[in-house]
């Protein structure tokens, strides 16, 4: 006997003994359990049927990775169409979000806006219906109506401004003239036109109406343009935020949710760079908006910052009764001298000329008033111009934070969780470095195949909503009303259609007197500030016995 050779075969039989058990634990590996994979998947509500019990050969899947899995091609689909669903659900959560502060802020404004507004008509009528008891109602339609065109037009109407408030003092001058002119010689249509035709020389009201054009007209532009940004911003958000996903971000977006579950890993949250290059790839063109988002928000800062400037906007909205009394007042002071040349120019409109002469009279009930602004006027717009800046400030970067934002409760904390988080194939730390924000950067992006050449059109739609509303609020911080005509998107309130840099003739100033409302161009605008608006409102006894001593006549 050998025993040399029986040694050798004890040998090799105890090493197959020893062999046997280690290739039959690594069988049992393989074909672990998938219990905790079939939970989780009926918690989302899916039927179990066809879920494998333990795991299986992973060569029938197109999204995760091929070694053993839990996951048939059906429930790869099925979670894949859940993944995108969530995504889409969490990008239009966080767009609410930013709606609802715009939205917010939208009524914020609006309400102070039109409080100061309303604030401003009650005390002009007050003040004249005081002094003119019953014979202000029938004249009460002139002042209404500049209100209310103010209010359109800050409404978004298609309202030229400047050509409402000339409308304004033009139907004034023909209820002044008419009441003048005796009840058995009324003027005629031809002398009434010709007096209008006369205004822009004359100046009956003198530089009342081009003042209260040049600061009343900004605030205007600047309030209309600046909520039409809050406007505009919120549905630029609710677009975007509905785009749908590609099909290339769809698997990305699988494999960073769900694929850790089919390998068993569920317990694994992903590597925190791996999920930004995810949501950086998904969100690309989302992120080209930035640079004109940020152009907005600055310049809406600027409007808003304007409010609060000398004189502010509560201080001008509360002037309008102030430049209209001092019009009437100009009026009244230089009655002789202009129909003197109103005469000297249209002729006698067979009516004596002291049928236009203003006989002063006095009336004890009219009394000096004065606006006495509320103690905590200037702070509650102080707290309003701090409130929407504020805001507006926390959404300056919103689209390039938005990946980083949505990663905050998925992927695993970095770095002291790299080796232990799901790095898109299994657990492992995530090599790749972070790629750029911005549609050009993702040409480098491991995790999401993009085509940068072809970028999302309803995206850049907005990208130039955003130029255009961006542009519009420049020119309103100079008093520029721009009428900008784009037909790709509809864009809440239009401009006015102003004419800019005198490219628009208007033919000569012209009465109707046959209709309530009339139109003039007597007053060329003015494009520069002049003074500064007063706190309190002159006397305006004189003005209001002048306009009682001619309504008085009629």
């Amino acid at each position: 006997i050998d025993f040399a050779e029986m040694d050798f075969t004890a040998t090799v039989l105890l090493l197959s003994a020893v062999a046997v058990p280690s290739f039959a634990d690594n069988a049992a590996s393989k074909a672990r359990s998938c219990s905790d994979v079939r939970q989780f998947y009926s918690g989302k509500g899916f039927t179990l049927h066809g879920v494998p019990q333990s795991e299986i050969s992973g060569e029938h899947l197109r999204v995760c990775p091929q070694g053993y899995t839990c996951c048939t091609s059906a429930m790869e689909e099925t979670l894949s169409n859940l993944s995108r669903r969530e995504f889409e659900g969490l990008v239009r959560e966080a767009g609410r979000s930013v709606q609802a502060s715009l939205n917010a802020q939208y009524r914020n404004v609006d309400t102070y806006f039109l409080e100061l507004l309303d604030g401003s008509e009650r005390w002009l009528e007050e003040s004249f219906q005081t002094a003119l008891g019953g014979l202000y109602g029938p004249n009460a339609g002139v002042f209404r109506d500049l209100y209310a065109d103010l209010r359109r037009y800050y409404r978004g109407a298609s309202l030229n401004l400047e050509e409402a408030l000339d409308e304004f003092w033009a139907r004034l001058l023909e209820r002044l003239l008419k009441a003048s002119a005796p009840a058995t010689a009324p003027f005629t249509d031809d002398f009434l036109e010709c007096a209008a035709k006369q205004t822009e020389t004359l100046q009956p009201f003198g530089q009342a109406p081009g003042e209260l054009k040049t600061k009343v007209a900004r605030t205007f532009i600047a309030a209309r343009a600046f909520v039409q940004g809050l406007t505009v911003a919120g549905e630029v958000v609710r677009k975007v935020s509905q785009v749908p996903l590609s099909p290339e971000c769809n698997r990305a977006i699988m494999g960073l949710m769900y694929c850790p579950h089919c390998r068993g890993l569920g317990m694994l949250k992903p590597c925190a760079n791996y999920c930004k290059n995810v949501m950086k790839g998904c969100l690309a063109n989302q992120a080209d908006l930035d640079s004109e988002w940020e152009n907005l928000i600055d310049t809406m800062l600027q409007v808003a910052a304007s409010f609060g400037s000398n004189p502010s906007m509560d201080s001008i909205l509360h002037s309008i009764p102030v430049h209209v009394s001092e019009g009437l007042r100009t009026m009244q002071e230089n009655m002789e001298i202009y129909t003197s040349q109103m005469l000297q120019a249209c002729g006698n409109p067979e009516s004596t000329q002291s049928s236009l002469t203003v006989e002063g009279k006095k009336f004890s009930t009219v009394t000096v008033l004065e606006y006495k602004p509320s103690s905590n006027a200037a702070v509650r717009l102080e707290v309003q111009i701090t409130d929407v800046s504020s805001k507006l400030k926390e959404m300056d970067m919103y689209w390039i934070q938005l990946p980083q934002a949505l990663c905050n409760s998925k992927a695993a904390p970095s770095p002291a969780s790299d080796d232990n988080c799901w790095n898109g194939m299994t657990k492992a730390r995530y090599l790749p470095q972070v790629i750029g924000d911005g549609l050009a950067s993702q040409i480098n992006n491991p995790e999401v195949d993009i085509d940068i050449t072809k970028p999302d059109m309803t995206i850049r739609q907005q990208i130039m909503q955003l130029k255009i509303m961006s542009n519009r609020l420049k020119n309103a911080l100079n008093g520029n009303d721009v009428d900008f005509q784009d037909n790709s998107d509809d864009v809440s309130g239009s401009g006015s259609g102003m004419c800019t840099d005198g490219l628009c003739s208007h033919s000569g100033p012209r009465i109707n007197s046959s209709g309530d409302r009339t139109r003039i161009s007597a007053y060329p605008s003015e494009n520069k500030a002049s003074g500064t608006v007063r706190q309190a409102h002159p006397s305006i006894a004189l003005v209001l016995l002048s306009l009682t001593s001619v309504l008085l006549r009629r």
